[in-house]
């Protein structure tokens, strides 16, 4: 079977999952990781890309995106993933890929789906298992969000200026958020739309952006999510 393109728009937030080629890491060491963020600094000034939210696995990473130009975020993956496989084979004298292929993705409604997806990556390093708080994990965009320490990389959305009227009370309703978690249904949906390219969102977003796009954007008729976090509706009301 064909794959279908890549569903990319301009202006409306992405979440992107670029994985390890046989699940192997693809960070040995703290310099590895140093070395990704900056050059997602550099792609993401040159594409004219907005970088919301990251999490650096030991053999994936998670990315939230809003590109300003429709071919922002396919510009911005191939620079970032061919210029790192470059440096890494350099450093570690290696030759051959990285990636297992080409990167998954999803277009997502922002006001429904953007906060839980970042709740999500950030809790990433916790469902694996790899620290007991989304604070322990040094290799995300948490601390920023939470108020912690400033990432230059990160462009807030929005929305998650919308938390609060302060930078304290954004961060706090932000913290908040990630320790309430997400229930089980509200993940799968969000880990299933970014594996198999499917948009995420309701009915009318679907089908306003099937207006927009030759390509299929969902397998089967949407519905909104089941449950959500308290962190859409302190972003909404």
């Amino acid at each position: 079977m064909a794959r279908l393109p890549r569903l990319t728009l301009a202006n409306m937030p992405h979440h992107i999952i670029q994985r390890g080629n046989n699940s192997g890491e693809i960070f040995v060491d703290a310099q590895d990781r140093l070395a990704m963020l900056d050059l997602m600094r550099e792609m993401a000034r040159r594409f004219d890309v907005d970088v919301h939210a990251y999490v650096l696995m030991p053999n994936h990473f998670h990315l939230l995106l809003t590109p300003k130009t429709e071919q922002g975020v396919p510009q911005f993956m191939q620079a970032l993933g061919r210029s790192y496989v470059r440096y890494f084979n350099n450093r570690h004298g290696r030759t051959g890929t990285l990636w297992e292929g080409r990167y998954r993705g999803t277009l997502l409604q922002a006001e429904q789906w953007l906060l839980p997806t970042m709740v999500s990556m950030d809790l990433n390093p916790v469902r694996a298992g790899l620290v007991h708080r989304a604070l322990d994990w040094p290799w995300s965009s948490y601390a920023h969000s939470a108020g912690i320490q400033h990432d230059g990389l990160i462009s807030p959305h929005a929305l998650f200026w919308a938390l609060g009227n302060t930078p304290f009370a954004r961060d706090a309703a932000y913290v908040k958020a990630v320790e309430a978690g997400l229930d089980r249904d509200t993940q799968e949906q969000i880990s299933h739309a970014a594996l198999r390219g499917w948009a995420l969102g309701d009915p009318e977003f679907i089908k306003n952006l099937q207006h927009q796009t030759e390509r299929r954007v969902m397998r089967q008729k949407a519905g909104r999510p089941t449950a959500r976090t308290a962190l859409v509706r302190e972003s909404q009301g």
